[in-house]
């Protein structure tokens, strides 16, 4: 059960790690965009 436990938590801290870093990396590249159709 101990070893389950950490599985899941390890998955799960690995898993919002990539969401929030997509998350971040997607707003910076949408911002980027932006900023290249304006100028």
């Amino acid at each position: 059960m101990f070893i389950d436990v950490v599985v899941l938590a390890g998955i799960g801290t690995v898993g919002l790690m990539v969401a929030f870093l997509g998350g971040f990396g997607y707003f910076i590249w949408k911002d980027s965009h932006k900023r290249n159709k304006k100028a």
